[in-house]
């Protein structure tokens, strides 16, 4: 038996990814603990779990838990219909047992305690943790009863820490983390939340004041806003906290006195709008500063915080600081890679007879800066050059290349008089020697009038998706002559050109491929929704024309960025 119970089940030939922030959560739980997914597999485990059941992390890592785990009180098998932990897995709910059995790598049979409850992985993937402990064994952390108080279990503590990491660690909006931190303390520790944040130019912002009525979350933005500046020595609880001194117990009678600040007196007018009578503020801190302080607070709940709730609420607001410090500088990053973006795009130059607009939409997840670019400038010999591409890249060493790639462009169209696939071939060679650039994509074009009134296209395409012509009656189509290799490839191949004539009133759109991807389709649907909506518009005036195409083809779970130049000419 205990060789079949060291095997397990493994469904078919998976084997695990195992994630650094799943196992990174597990670790500070200070007992047994493993997360599975949604078939029970075992996806990360703590190495008090190691310890406990005997069995390195790769005995363990993508078994079924309950095959492998799950017995009865004699080492028998247990039918997995009498199993309470997998009843309330499949039920998704939290439960937990004071006692039940664990097979032991030496074939032995472990009586546990243990708790489940639903776990957020991140990415929308639903999982669950398992926290379990041995009665007795030396790792278990005693507990501690303050019948004032009621604090949590020990299974509970640390089931909500690791829920609180994983919660907080996977997104970095710093918003989106103030509303989880939030919906994890209320109302199963406190009544009321408050946070209060110090900015970047050290000022202090109550940005949240949270209650629990019922199952739902009230915000009060009337007790929400600019607070006064922190006093350096007021020994008052918010005032230390917020100089990341000590965690307090503090209650209505704590500010009765005489202010010695304006956070005193905003702190009074809390207690007496908000009806608490007892609070615990603890600072939240970064590794690198004090970003604001987290109060708790207990109104309609009779039981009044003690200093034995203190260490908890510490270590929930300590993963509140580490959190809250990487979307800031996510947020910094950001910031600073849109501004670079928005200098880095010309702006349109005016030609007669043409309309031009063009968009930029950043990547949704990622640093707003990319790759993807737009060009349009006057030529010497008075044509005009458009140009779109795309640097592989999401960051601002992709931005930064793209630049380089555009000024290039630039300096060899404007002095030499060649077709564009000379220029373009001429741009490659150059590229490999004198940039970081590894590899991108391109079309290059020339605009000009033509004898007979209309208007001539020249371009040629390297590894682009194809420009999309549609005329004013509503007929679209692709260009797909001239297309070569991308840049980069370092080939010596020719490129090729191509010429076609835009018909009056027609619109031509340069786009880049974050328009048509999509994880779930292919690419061929994606050119064929652009052709569709495009024909649909092209009755609109171009900026109206241009914004809606976005709107309706760009893919909801796109995560790249997007660059479009259209192009109208006159009618007759």
């Amino acid at each position: 038996m205990a060789g079949a119970e060291r095997t397990g089940t493994v469904h078919g030939p998976f084997r695990p990814t195992v994630s650094p922030r799943l196992s990174g959560a597990l670790e500070p739980i200070g007992t047994g603990a493993y997360i599975v997914d949604e078939q029970g597999c075992i996806l990360a485990v703590n190495a008090h779990a190691e310890r406990l059941l005997g069995r390195p992390a790769g005995e363990l890592l993508g078994h079924d838990a309950h095959d492998l785990l799950h017995r009865g009180p004699l080492g028998e098998p247990l039918p997995r219909t009498r199993c309470s932990m997998r009843q309330a897995f499949h039920a998704g709910r939290t439960a937990q047992a004071d006692e039940d059995y664990f097979a032991h790598a030496d074939g032995s049979v472990l009586r546990i305690s243990w708790m489940i409850t639903p776990y957020d992985m991140g990415d929308d993937q639903p999982g669950t943790l398992v926290v379990f402990h041995t009665p007795g064994h030396p790792e278990e952390p005693a507990e501690q009863e303050e019948p004032t108080a009621q604090p949590l279990s020990e299974l509970h503590r640390l089931a909500l820490l690791a829920e609180t990491t994983a919660q907080l660690t996977s997104t970095l909006d710093v918003d989106e983390a103030l509303a989880r931190l939030v919906t994890l303390v209320v109302p199963r520790l406190a009544d009321w939340a408050v946070v209060d944040l110090i900015t970047e130019r050290d000022e202090v912002w109550r940005t949240v004041v949270a209650h629990a009525d019922g199952d739902t979350l009230v915000h009060h933005e009337d007790l929400q806003g600019p607070m006064p500046p922190i006093p350096e020595e007021s020994p008052m609880p918010l005032s230390r906290a917020l100089r990341g001194v000590a965690s307090t117990i503090a209650g209505p009678q704590t500010y009765q006195g005489p202010p010695d600040s304006g956070i005193a007196v905003e702190q009074r007018r809390l207690f007496d709008a908000t009806g608490m009578h007892s609070a615990a503020i603890a600072p939240i801190r970064s590794t690198r500063a004090v970003l604001g302080a987290l109060t708790l607070g207990r109104g309609e709940n009779p039981a009044a915080f003690t200093h034995t709730d203190l260490p908890l609420i510490e270590d929930i607001a300590r993963r509140a600081g580490l959190a809250l410090d990487n979307a800031r500088l996510y947020q910094r990053q950001r910031k600073v890679a849109e501004t670079m973006q928005n200098h880095l795009l010309p702006q349109m130059p005016g030609v007669p007879g043409l309309q031009l607009t063009v968009r930029y939409l950043p990547a949704p997840d990622a640093s707003q800066v990319g790759g993807d670019w737009y060009d349009a400038f006057p030529l010497s010999d008075a044509s005009t050059a458009l140009a779109i591409g795309d640097v592989v890249g999401h960051d601002l060493e992709a931005a930064a290349g793209m630049a380089q790639v555009r000024n290039m462009l630039r300096a060899y169209a404007w002095s030499q008089h060649d077709p564009p696939s000379r220029i373009v071939e001429r741009l490659d060679e150059a590229m490999q020697h004198i940039t970081d650039v590894t590899m991108a994509t391109m079309i290059f074009a020339r605009i000009e009038p033509a004898e007979t009134g209309d208007w001539r296209l020249s371009w040629t395409n390297a590894g682009h998706p194809p420009p999309l012509l549609i005329s004013r009656d509503g007929l679209a189509s692709y260009l797909t002559d001239g297309h070569g290799i991308l840049l980069g490839s370092q080939t010596d191949s020719g490129r090729p050109d191509a010429t076609a004539l835009l018909p009056p009133g027609s619109t031509l759109v340069l786009y880049t491929d974050g328009l048509i991807e999509s994880p779930g389709d292919t690419i061929d649907t994606g050119l064929s929704r652009l052709r569709r909506h495009a024909a649909a518009l092209a009755h609109r005036p171009l900026a109206s024309f241009t914004d809606q195409l976005l709107s309706r083809v760009r893919p909801v779970d796109n995560d790249d960025d997007v660059a479009l130049l259209a192009l109208r000419v006159p009618r007759d």
